[in-house]
């Protein structure tokens, strides 16, 4: 078998592959007593969880027995850890032949394998990438920013291996066109996509975009890693990457035995490899599996429901699933991002899932989370956080549609309180509890505007929120207050309009709502 294997590679091929790519990875270096070399790195980043979870969620974690370490695989080359099963799969397919100088390779992506894959430029090979629109557009730039040819399937899809009920005929004639137009701008012979075309047509109905990146290598005798159906995407994991973790703990006296081990689920490479060297080594499951909520797209990751399906989705492996708010989650990533760590969306989100484990599911202990990726290709998203963050204000449309993200709604005016019935009518409008309106002395906001330092009675209102909803007369006061509120660090917004808006339609007098402040 190795003759035959040695007989069939491009030994050329393999050689500049070895020099410029596999020896920049981490992987197991057998003249060095098989130890990895080209680890990425560990960080504890305990400490700053901690400050974290008081500051951006009032949760303390001070008393919580809790180590937690960062395995900042965003270090890698390419930016993520897919490039671990990327050049495992490219080098094991030129050893044996199935690759060859000249050749394409062609795989369904959701991002970061795509981006990996890229590499292969240095070694003159030439990646095509089916992806679908939902790719943001710092994954887009990164894609081609790696020389990777795109067929951009113009399809709401993560790469999936089809659905098996009602197919879209027509949908999938209309991409089968679009797919056979983008080929040929790519040099690809359109009869030969022709001859398939009913085979493709039948993928595309079922949104089956895995196979179909298999089918068009095999038509036009290019290379498909295979990555969502590939063991050698779970085996790198199981003999490289958990082995590296171990050594780099056992490096500072401690063992992977004492510890969790937290990521999010792509491909299902990552958590089959990390929970297989567990389980193999200590005969435990460590392994916690985290998802965005239902209805969240988190670049890089599925939902759960998306998971079922795969190859490589094994929840009896697992020590646990989690669902996680992404909207949350993003507080935490800027958090960091701020520290200076390079960490990506899937990464904030298993960290977050962290915190929310060591404060309420009585989880101590130890933990490894996986920071699959770094934050470059979603600054945009970051920039895009942080100015609706720094808006001033905001509609009541806009305020009933996110009321979701206030802690409070809070009566701000110098002269006037509002009424009983001013605040029934405020928390019925945003579809808010009243016990979540807070109404403070007229005389407080005199000085918050004036001296522009926060009253203790209203310091204490707004201690521990992530965003509150400031709410006067028509909207200038309460606009004042944001300003001076946010050089505080404190993120409010103003409803345009006040409760002359919310009134609006009503039949209700603003005399009927509010009363001139006594205290």
């Amino acid at each position: 078998m190795e003759s035959n294997a040695t007989n069939n590679t491009d030994n050329i091929l393999l050689e500049h592959f070895q020099k410029e790519i596999w020896s920049k990875v981490p992987h197991i270096e057998k003249t060095d007593g098989g130890k990895i070399v080209n680890a990425t790195p560990l960080i504890d980043i305990t400490y700053d969880l901690k400050e974290c979870a008081k500051k951006q969620f009032s949760l303390n974690l001070d008393d919580k027995d809790l180590r937690v370490f960062g395995k900042f695989d965003s270090n890698l080359l390419a930016g993520s850890i897919k490039v671990r099963p990327a050049v495992n799969i490219i080098h094991d397919a030129i050893v044996t032949g199935n690759l060859k100088s000249g050749q394409t390779v062609f795989e369904a992506t959701s991002g970061n394998f795509g981006i990996a894959l890229g590499q292969l430029s240095k070694i003159g090979l030439d990646v095509v990438a089916l992806v679908s629109r939902k790719l943001q557009e710092g994954v887009f730039e990164e894609l081609r920013n790696e020389k990777i040819r795109i067929i951009n399937l113009d399809m709401d899809i993560c790469p999936a291996p089809g659905m098996k009920d009602s197919p879209n005929v027509l949908a999938a004639r209309a991409t089968a066109a679009n797919i056979r137009s983008q080929l040929l701008e790519l040099g690809f012979d359109p009869t030969i996509f022709d001859n398939a075309s009913t085979e493709v047509q039948s993928l595309l109905a079922k949104q089956d975009i895995i196979n179909l990146a298999k089918l068009l290598a095999k038509i036009y005798n290019c290379f498909c890693p295979e990555q969502y159906d590939n063991e050698m995407n779970i085996d790198v994991h199981r003999k490289v990457t958990a082995a590296e973790i171990d050594q780099q703990l056992h490096e500072n006296g401690q063992s992977l035995e004492d510890f969790r081990i937290v990521c999010t689920f792509g491909t299902g490479g990552t958590s089959g490899g990390l929970s297989r060297y567990v389980f193999e080594k200590y005969a435990k499951k460590a392994l916690h599996v985290v998802f965005p909520l239902g209805n969240q797209d988190v670049a890089g990751i599925r939902t759960r429901s998306k998971a079922f399906g795969l190859k490589f989705y094994e929840p009896e492996k697992y020590a646990a699933e989690h669902e996680v708010d992404f909207e949350q989650a993003k507080h935490l990533l800027k958090f960091f991002v701020d520290k200076g760590y390079d960490m990506g969306e899937s990464s904030a989100l298993a960290l977050y899932a962290v915190m929310q484990m060591a404060n309420f599911g009585g989880f101590g202990g130890k933990f490894v989370v996986i920071v699959a990726d770094g934050i470059q290709k979603y600054k945009k998203n970051l920039e895009a956080m942080e100015k609706k963050q720094s808006r001033v204000e905001v509609s009541l449309q806009e305020a009933v549609s996110n009321v979701g993200d206030y802690d409070k709604v809070i009566w701000i005016h110098t002269q006037y309180t509002p009424r009983e019935e001013g605040i029934e009518m405020i928390a019925k409008t945003l579809g808010v509890d009243k016990s979540k309106i807070f109404v403070p002395k007229a005389r407080d906001v005199e000085q918050l505007l004036s001296t522009q330092q926060i009253p203790d009675e209203l310091n204490k209102a707004l201690e521990g929120t992530h965003k509150s909803l400031l709410v006067c007369m028509a909207g200038y006061t309460s606009m004042n207050a944001v300003k001076v509120l946010a050089g505080k660090g404190i993120s409010t917004e103003s409803l345009t309009g006040g409760i002359q808006a919310i009134s609006q339609g009503k039949g209700k007098q603003i005399p009927e709502l509010i009363k001139v402040a006594t205290e």
